[in-house]
């Protein structure tokens, strides 16, 4: 049974047609270290900016580990489906253990970021146990999917979840006019509204009655949507709120 799946980066224009072939299975246990030389790597990365005994991986079962044998270098491993999710392994550094499904490596080589793939199993998730005795726990942070604060916070949360963990964030009159097909009476106001009315649920800031007068929070939208990814409150599968209804009953 194979644990993980390496795929490595095409460092020449025909390696990125290589067949299947070239990926490497990894079992529970097993190891693939990889570098510049071809000496003592089961992964040679033929690129003068990678170290000749550049890393490690381990599969661990449902999760695995990387080693960084550089002597500069710090690598980052990042989670492509978690809107800028990235984990920083520094020089030196054994078995930094990787929590991610699918993940990417880069390898910053001479000016080059050389991405090595790697494909982890399925985690499993605990379900629910049913019949518990006494209350339920209070939600960390209650949100209601069907309200237009939500569908603001999507808006605001949309560039990053759709692969551009980077992306700046849409200024107010972008949010009113990817809202308009659903919320025809969207404006500046009542979307400005909605957004101080999430930093206040969300415990960004005080309420009216206890705020203090003065400017506005800075960097309000930043941390509102730092903390919605974070925390998974606004999801990829969520943008459907944005969709026309028209447009929802089509998939």
């Amino acid at each position: 049974m194979y644990s993980i799946i390496v795929v490595p980066p095409p460092t020449t224009e025909r390696d990125r047609f290589r067949p299947d072939a070239s990926r490497f299975r990894l079992a529970p246990g097993e190891r693939l270290a990889f570098g510049r030389s071809e000496s003592g790597n089961e992964l040679a990365i033929a690129h003068d900016g990678v170290s000749r005994k550049a890393g490690e991986i381990t599969a661990q079962g449902t999760f695995w580990t990387l080693s960084n044998l550089s002597s500069h270098q710090t690598y980052v491993v990042e989670n492509p489906e978690g809107a800028g999710e990235h984990i920083k392994v520094a020089p030196g550094r054994l078995d930094a253990p990787i929590p991610f499904e699918f993940s990417r490596i880069v390898l910053p080589a001479a000016g080059d970021l050389l991405p090595v793939e790697v494909w982890a199993p399925r985690h499993d998730y605990l379900r629910s146990p049913e019949g518990l005795d006494g209350t339920t726990t209070a939600p960390a942070f209650s949100v209601d999917r069907t309200k237009r604060y939500f569908a603001v916070l999507a808006a605001l949360c949309e560039p990053r979840l759709r692969g551009e963990p980077h992306a700046p964030l849409p200024t107010v009159d972008q949010v009113v006019e990817r809202l308009r097909p659903n919320w025809r009476a969207a404006s500046r106001t009542s979307v400005q509204w909605n957004i101080d009315y999430l930093a206040v649920k969300l415990r960004l800031k005080p309420g009216p009655e206890t705020a203090d007068t003065g400017p506005r929070l800075n960097g309000k939208k930043e941390s509102l949507v730092s903390l919605a990814l974070r925390f998974d409150l606004v999801r990829e599968d969520d943008l459907i709120v944005l969709l026309a209804p028209t447009r929802r009953e089509a998939r």
